[in-house]
């Protein structure tokens, strides 16, 4: 069985009463992973942020010189 988030009530739902649309987040292995869905969507979030960051701080030329917006 999947479990999954609704983001409108709040509540955890499964394969049964699952809400259609994009006002659930899933599906999650278990009932705690679906409860805490916002928090790893956040924490996800905040994670490939710093790698955005990270990759625009570093440039976005390639190793052979070449810049990667260019066709050669």
């Amino acid at each position: 069985m999947s479990y999954w988030y609704n983001v409108t009530s709040g509540q955890v739902e499964d394969d049964a009463s699952r809400s259609q649309g994009a006002q659930v987040m899933g599906p999650y292995e278990t009932r705690a992973e679906a409860a805490k869905a916002l928090y790893t969507a956040r924490e996800r979030t905040a994670k490939w942020d710093d790698e955005d960051r990270e990759w625009g701080a570093k440039g976005s030329s390639r190793a052979d010189g070449h810049d990667q917006d260019r066709e050669d």
